[in-house]
């Protein structure tokens, strides 16, 4: 995806932001730390490395690259994020970050697979797989989950459940959530009485017009900007 690399590293080098959190999904697919002597795996890591000398970058792990490791964070000068975890700035106002695939509950087949893929045993047995083979299961796994979300009804299986993430916002002391992984780019005020704004996907190469949102937080709220403004 050249045209979305592009697009990213611009974005890295021209914003002013003075931190910035990724929820996720930053790569389509992460089979271990050794991915990052591919090339497009390592032009991400160095243009990450770059943008954190000069601003705090936070990365949380997806359900795509939910195998970064330790040697990542390193290279990539990027802090681990948990989820769900709390953001608290501009007077004690406190967001609710989630990569967003953990309230799916109607996607049950999703949660099983999650569960199973999660488990340190399943990543340790992976994980001492040769590269080669791992990038082919990954591979197969993409091809299954696409026949999955064309088979799964989309109203119900690919969005957050209201009353989890009602939950998870009193544990937490907030009243908004920010999250990805449902690819609904959308802002909204819910009937449970806190707020969400949920993240868009980046695609410059496939869709037109291309695809990509940042969304900012600032004191005055929140905005979602086309990067080369953000």
């Amino acid at each position: 995806m050249p045209l979305t690399m592009a697009a990213f590293q611009r974005y890295l080098q021209g914003t002013r932001a003075d931190a910035l959190f990724i929820l996720g999904d930053l790569f389509e697919a992460w089979v271990g730390d050794d991915m990052a002597s591919q090339a497009f795996e390592a032009q991400c890591v160095r243009a990450l490395a770059d943008t954190a000398l000069h601003r705090p970058v936070y990365v949380m792990h997806g359900n795509r690259d939910f195998l970064l490791g330790e040697r990542f964070f390193q290279a990539s000068r990027t802090l681990p994020l948990a989820d769900p975890c709390v953001v608290a700035a501009f007077g004690g106002q406190r967001l609710l970050l989630s990569h967003g695939d953990a309230l799916c509950l109607a996607d049950t087949a999703y949660q099983q697979f999650r569960a199973q893929v999660r488990a340190p045993a399943w990543a340790d047995e992976f994980l001492a797989r040769p590269l080669a083979e791992r990038l082919q299961i990954a591979a197969h796994m993409r091809a299954a989950s696409r026949e999955h979300q064309i088979r799964s009804a989309p109203v119900t299986s690919a969005d957050a459940d209201p009353a989890l993430a009602t939950r998870w916002l009193a544990d937490a002391g907030a009243q908004t959530l920010v999250h990805g992984h449902t690819h609904r780019p959308a802002s909204e005020h819910r009937p449970q009485g806190w707020q969400r704004h949920v993240l868009s996907d980046w695609d410059a190469d496939h869709v037109a017009p291309a695809r990509a949102e940042v969304l900012r937080w600032t004191p005055g709220g929140f905005e979602r900007l086309a990067p080369s403004a953000a």
